[in-house]
C-alpha cells in the first residue's frame, strides 16, 4: 500500500485558511526494555497518586472501556519535546533567551547556572522573563519585551520571532496582573503516554535502608535541617539541649537501618501506547498582521513539532527512574478531508530538512524565522528583586 510523503508545500497548503485538512496523528506502541508486561513507573502526583482514568480501547467491535493510568501527561510530553528542541537549537537556529545566574550568590550544585527559555514553565508568559534585565534595562521595557508581552494569538509575529514553540504548545499570559494582558492560546500539539489495563494500581515499593554498623535509630540529635554539612550534635541520654531542630530518631540524618515503603511502585500493563496529534484547526488560531504569511508560519510550527517528537521519542527513551521505554510499532497518519492516509515515517534528518524547507517558505513570505532568528542566545540577568529571592531561597555559602 502506497504511503504519503510529507513535503513543505503540502504542509503549507494544509495550513492555509481554505484548507479542509485536519491534522497529523502519530501512534506508537511502546514496550518496557524488560519486555511486554514488565512494570514501569507512571508519574506520581500529590498524595502519592497516579493519574487514573477509564477509557475506550481497541478497534471496531473490540472497543471496550478499560482502566488506564497516564504514564506521562500532556504538559510533561511538551516539556520533553522542548528539551530536545533546546538540544537541537543550533542546528535548527531556534531563538533562545538564557537567564544567567552565574553572578548570583553561591547556589547548590543541583541548580542550573543558566536557565534556558526552553525550560521556562510558562514559555514567553513566564515570570522569569518578566523579572529579567537585558543589558541593564528591565526586559519589560525593551523593544523585545514590549512586543512579547503585548503579543496575542491574533497578532502573533513577536512570538513567532522569539518564542515559536509557544505557538505550538500554547500559553497563558497570566503573570502581568489582572488589569494587564491575559492573552491565551490553546495548544495545537497534544501528546500523552497511557498504560492500558493495569494489573494493579496499588502496589507499594518496600525495602530497607541498611547500615553496616547498625547504629541505634532511637537516639535524638540536634541539627540544622537546611545544612547538615555544618555538623550535628548527638544528644546523650537524659540531657536536654536547645537547637534549631531536634528529632527523636538518628535516621532523620541518614544513620541506622530504616524500613522504607509506602511509595507507589511500578505497574504492569497489558499495553502502553503513545498518541500525539497536531491540529491544523487549532493552528488556524495563529494569525499575523499580514495574512499572506499565516499558512507558512503554521507549516513551520507543524514541522518544528515533528522534529521535536522524533528527537524525543523515535528511539528508546527514559521518562524517569523505572520507566524505560522503546517504540515497538509506529504509525503516522495524515488526517484529511478525503480520508486518512498512512505517512512515510521520517527520521530526524528528514524531519530537519522538512523544517528548514518550511522556514524558507516562511522567509520568502517575509516572516521573521530561519535566518532572521538570532544565531546566539540572548543573555538576561535577574532583576534586583528576583536576585534577592534567589539569595533568600538558597542562603548557604559556597562549600
Amino acid at each position: 500500500m502506497a504511503v504519503k510523503k510529507l513535503t513543505a508545500e503540502e504542509l503549507l497548503a494544509a495550513c492555509d485558511e481554505p484548507s479542509q485538512e485536519w491534522g497529523i496523528r502519530i501512534s506508537s506502541v511502546l514496550e518496557p526494555l524488560a519486555g511486554a508486561g514488565a512494570p514501569v513507573k507512571p508519574a506520581v502526583y500529590v498524595g502519592g497518586r497516579y493519574q487514573q482514568d477509564r477509557r475506550w480501547w481497541g478497534e471496531g467491535d473490540q472497543r471496550r472501556p478499560v482502566d488506564v493510568i497516564v504514564i506521562d501527561n500532556v504538559p510533561s510530553q511538551a516539556n520533553r519535546i522542548e528539551a530536545e528542541l533546546q538540544r537541537l537549537r543550533s542546528e535548527l537556529r531556534l531563538p533562545e533567551f538564557v537567564l544567567d545566574l552565574s553572578s548570583e550568590r553561591a547556589l547548590p550544585p543541583h541548580l542550573p547556572r543558566r536557565l534556558s527559555s526552553f525550560k521556562f514553565p510558562h514559555r514567553q508568559a513566564d515570570a522569569y522573563l518578566r523579572d529579567a534585565m537585558l543589558d541593564g534595562e528591565a526586559f519589560t521595557k525593551t523593544e523585545i519585551g514590549k512586543a512579547l508581552f503585548s503579543a496575542t494569538a491574533d497578532d502573533a509575529e513577536p512570538i513567532l520571532r522569539w518564542f515559536p514553540q509557544a505557538l505550538l504548545f500554547g500559553f497563558w499570559q497570566s503573570h502581568l496582573g489582572k488589569k494587564r494582558s491575559q492573552a491565551k492560546l490553546a495548544r495545537a500539539w497534544v501528546s500523552e503516554i497511557v498504560g492500558y489495563e493495569p494489573a494493579t494500581s496499588d502496589t507499594k515499593a518496600l525495602g530497607l535502608k541498611g547500615d553496616p554498623l547498625n547504629l541505634s535509630v532511637n537516639d535524638p540529635v540536634i541539627y540544622d535541617e537546611g545544612d547538615l554539612l555544618s555538623g550535628w550534635e548527638y544528644v546523650t541520654a537524659g540531657s536536654k539541649k536547645g537547637g534549631s531542630k531536634q528529632k527523636e530518631s538518628l535516621s532523620e540524618i541518614g544513620h541506622g537501618q530504616v524500613p522504607a515503603g509506602g511509595s507507589p511502585s511500578g505497574v504492569s500493563f497489558a499495553a502502553i501506547e503513545q498518541q500525539a496529534t497536531v491540529s491544523f484547526a487549532a493552528l488556524r488560531r495563529v494569525r499575523l498582521a499580514d495574512a499572506k504569511g499565516e499558512a507558512a508560519a503554521r507549516a513551520t510550527l507543524v514541522a518544528l513539532g515533528l522534529v521535536g517528537h522524533i528527537a524525543a521519542f523515535d528511539r528508546s527513551f527514559s521518562l524517569r527512574s523505572g520507566c524505560e521505554l522503546r517504540p515497538a510499532q509506529k504509525r503516522w497518519t495524515w488526517l484529511g478531508s478525503h480520508g486518512d492516509e498512512d505517512l512515510e515515517l521520517p527520521d530526524l534528518e528528514q524531519a530537519t530538512v522538512l523544517f528548514k524547507a518550511c522556514c524558507k517558505l516562511a522567509e520568502s513570505a517575509g516572516l521573521p524565522v530561519g535566518s532572521a532568528w538570532p544565531e546566539t542566545s540572548i543573555v538576561l540577568a535577574p532583576n534586583k528583586e528576583l536576585a534577592n529571592v534567589i539569595a533568600a531561597s538558597w542562603p548557604l555559602e559556597e562549600l
